[in-house]
Formats: structure tokens, sequence, C-alpha cells
């Protein structure tokens, strides 16, 4: 029997508190131990996963059509003004509902699974999309190496638009970390290397994905076993480091199907 839910109608509520850090501050998930999925589309995603969520929160306007629908999917359901989501929120314009999870367990590095590792990067958008384009050909591990952006924060989590749920996420991991890895590394290089579209490719293999600046770090690059660089017939310079992952990411699961 599915409980009735809590209503909450103060914006000092410990819970609302919580809410607006987890919603504001890209690391206080790591303090917190919970993360704050905001929207339908990031709950429905971590719940097809089997991901059962601590805390589901509703609007008042949305709760009495999305009952019959999310009744039971956390382990408590608090109900709150528009107005308060709308002090809570991350978003300009405020989803009526959202997830709070418990933030999942650093996994141990699985040593031959197809993996993207990150290295430094900056930007939360180019991260999040990385993740998706990993789950998406079959890349389920990341590799997220010190000073890369935080993995669960807000905008990672939009930019990934689920694909969260369905990795191996590993963050903060020093270089080190990375000898539990028997696949090879393939690094992605603007100026030297063979030609992506003449090149047999390794898989499993491990991707190495640099800074969005400087690229892979020296260090890194000197354990890759092959450097590989996109053909550029525009003329540009360099790719952005998220559109260079998705053509790399689907290469190799190209020719791994092939």
């Amino acid at each position: 029997m599915t409980s009735e839910p809590s209503h909450i109608t103060s914006r000092d509520n410990a819970l609302l508190k919580e809410l607006r850090k987890l919603s504001h501050e890209p690391g206080a998930y790591r303090k917190a131990g919970r993360v704050w999925l905001e929207g339908d589309h990031l709950c429905r995603a971590a719940r097809e996963r089997g991901v059962r969520a601590a805390v589901a929160v509703f609007t008042e306007s949305v709760w009495p059509a999305a009952r019959a629908e999310w009744s039971g999917a956390a382990d408590k359901t608090v109900v709150i003004a528009d107005a308060l989501m709308a002090g809570v929120s991350g978003l300009e314009s405020p989803a009526p509902m959202g997830f709070v999870l418990d933030l999942p367990s650093r996994p141990a590095v699985e040593s031959h699974a197809p993996s993207v590792v990150l290295d430094r990067l900056q930007d939360a958008g180019n991260v999040g999309s990385i993740l998706r384009s990993a789950a998406a050909f079959g890349f389920r591990q990341v590799i997220a190496l010190k000073g890369t952006a935080a993995l669960w924060s807000p905008k990672v989590l939009r930019a990934g638009m689920g694909a969260h749920f369905g990795l191996r996420l590993i963050e903060g991991a020093e270089i080190a970390a990375l000898d539990a890895l028997s696949v090879p590394f393939v690094a992605t290089s603007s100026h030297r290397g063979d030609w992506l579209h003449r090149a047999e490719l390794p898989y499993p293999c491990a991707w190495l994905m640099g800074h969005e600046g400087q690229g892979v770090s020296a260090e890194l690059e000197a354990r890759a076993a092959r450097h590989i660089r996109i053909a550029q017939p525009g003329g540009e310079e360099s790719l952005n480091v998220a559109a260079a992952a998705a053509i790399c990411l689907h290469a190799s699961a190209a020719q791994a199907k092939s």
C-alpha cells in the first residue's frame, strides 16, 4: 500500500534547503551523498534503469495528474507549492517534479570494459554530452580523472539526459587507477596519428579525451597504443571535444559490429 505524500509549505524546510544546494552548487552532492534530478525525463530514465529514488518531489499543480504514474516511485513522496519549487530549481523554467537519489558508490575499474577516460575536461556540457555518446555506442565505463567537471553535478546530469544510469562512472581518479585497465589506450590528437577513417581500431579499447584547450596530458598520451586524428576537410583547426568523442566512439562501435 502506498503511503500518502507529505506536504511542505515552508521554504525553510530542511529538505528544500538541501535541494537548493544540490541544484546550484556543482560539488554539493559529494558532501550530501545525494543527487537531485530535476524533470520527468531524468526521473524516468533513472526509474527505467531500476534506480529507486529516496525522495520524489512534486508541485501541487502537477501532483493530481502525476499521482497515478509516480505514486510509489520513491521511498518518500513530498508535495510542495509551485512557488517553492521555483525557489529550489536551477532551471530557467522550473520542472514540476524531481527525484532525490542516494549517490551511487564508486565502483572499481572493470579491466576489460570498453571505456572513455576524461582528462581534466572543464565544461559540464561537454562532459554530459560525452556520457551520452558513451552510452549510445556501448562504451559502458567512464573514468574521469581529477580536475574533470563533477560527473553528478546538475549541468552534467542535464547534458547527459539519463546516460548516467546506463554507465559505470568512476570520478576523481588518479592516472594510476588506469593501471587496472587491460584494454589498449587510444588518444585523440589534432595534429598527429592515424586518420580515423582509415584506421583499424582496437576493440574493446579506452579512448582518451583531453582538456578542451590543452588536449590529453603528456603523461597520459605516453600510455596510448594508438594516436588518432579526425580529417577536417572544411579546414577548421580542431573539433569540440564532445563532437570528437562522438565521432570516435561511433567509429569504434561501427568497426566492432562489422
